[in-house]
């Protein structure tokens, strides 16, 4: 499983190292079924600290992507589901949006001129 994460990317390093896990799984490197490597191997191939990997994989797990299961390691349970993963963010990013005082009308009216 080939990881890497962007040193240029502004999010933090366990949401990058939680993105690398999820899109592996999602390409098919790992199955549902197969165990991951210890979170210090995982560190190692992304150079950062065990403990952001295993934030990540805990975020993971949250998500029911993995399961954690003592003296087994972290089996990955299922495939990602894209839609799912992406309403979660656009439900976040509306929060934050009212947060700041902004409408739903103006994340629509920014993404129509991104596109």
């Amino acid at each position: 499983m080939l990881l890497s994460l962007d040193l240029e990317d502004e999010r933090p390093l366990h949401e990058q190292a939680a993105d690398a896990i999820r899109r592996a799984i999602a390409d098919g490197e790992v199955e549902p079924g197969d165990r991951l490597p210890p979170a210090r191997d995982l560190a190692d191939a992304m150079r950062v600290n065990a403990n952001t990997v295993l934030r990540a994989l805990r975020e993971l797990r949250a998500e029911g992507l993995l399961e954690f299961r003592r003296g087994r390691g972290v089996t990955v349970l299922r495939k990602p589901d894209p839609e799912a993963a992406l309403r979660s963010r656009a439900r976040e990013l509306l929060a934050e949006a009212h947060r700041h005082g902004y409408t739903a009308a103006d994340l629509v009216r920014w993404i129509e001129e991104e596109s």
